[in-house]
């Protein structure tokens, strides 16, 4: 039997169900408020160079990027990249994930601690993305023990990265809903936090995906062991 068609694949089940249904939710939030049209006339680029400036950050440029909500800020390079759904909208919706990546610039301004050790971390977490499953796999077909924790450190790293997003995603939602009290009616407000709600539920999907694929790696190491 084959480790991918074992008994294990049961517990990622829950996790991608309540990963499927994350995606639906925050399809269905965006959609709905993007036909929502804020009064306060403003777009979504219009407002994150706004909310910038209010909270003092000058060398940050806004720019439009491909893609469905494919937001997000970019501290290397300092750019604040909104998809066009976002940049040119006027809608509730764009205003609240505009206002959203404007926080994690606030973040690094500030230098926040969650998000400098979520970008420490991208290497490690892109290493164990990328080689976690294949060093594990060979040690299972080599029966060579070393690459099966090998594999299981790896994604250990991956796990770490999902853990640590959380706190991030979650702070640059607060910051946003904050700012936005000053911008926004209280209709218009209700409608951010069930975007930016939704969106965060995704983050505790992959989370939870993550947390689900170490424990089968560790379940399979621990039957490859008592076979030895």
């Amino acid at each position: 039997m084959f480790f991918w068609w074992d008994p294990t694949l049961i517990l990622l089940i829950p996790a991608f169900l309540f990963s499927l249904w994350a995606q639906m939710k925050v399809q269905s939030a965006f959609n709905k408020y993007s036909n929502v049209q804020s009064t306060l006339g403003m777009t979504g680029a219009e407002l994150a160079k706004r909310l910038l400036e209010s909270a003092g950050i000058y060398d940050v440029r806004v720019e439009m990027v491909s893609g469905w909500l494919s937001d997000h800020y970019d501290p290397r390079n300092k750019v604040l990249r909104l998809s066009r759904a976002t940049y040119a909208s006027k809608s509730v919706a764009a205003l609240g994930v505009a206002a959203h990546e404007v926080g994690h610039a606030i973040q690094h301004k500030e230098r926040y601690a969650p998000l400098i050790i979520r970008d420490m971390a991208v290497p490690l977490a892109m290493t164990g993305s990328n080689l976690a499953w294949l060093i594990f796999i060979l040690g299972l077909f080599m029966s060579a023990p070393f690459l099966l924790k090998a594999g299981i450190v790896l994604f250990s790293f991956v796990v770490f990265f999902t853990l640590v997003t959380l706190p991030v995603e979650f702070d640059a939602s607060a910051r946003a809903v904050k700012q936005l009290r000053l911008f926004l009616v209280q209709s218009e407000l209700e409608g951010v936090k069930k975007v930016l709600s939704a969106a965060a539920m995704t983050y505790v999907a992959a989370a939870a995906v993550a947390i689900l694929q170490l424990l089968r790696m560790l379940l399979i190491a621990g039957a490859f062991g008592d076979r030895e």
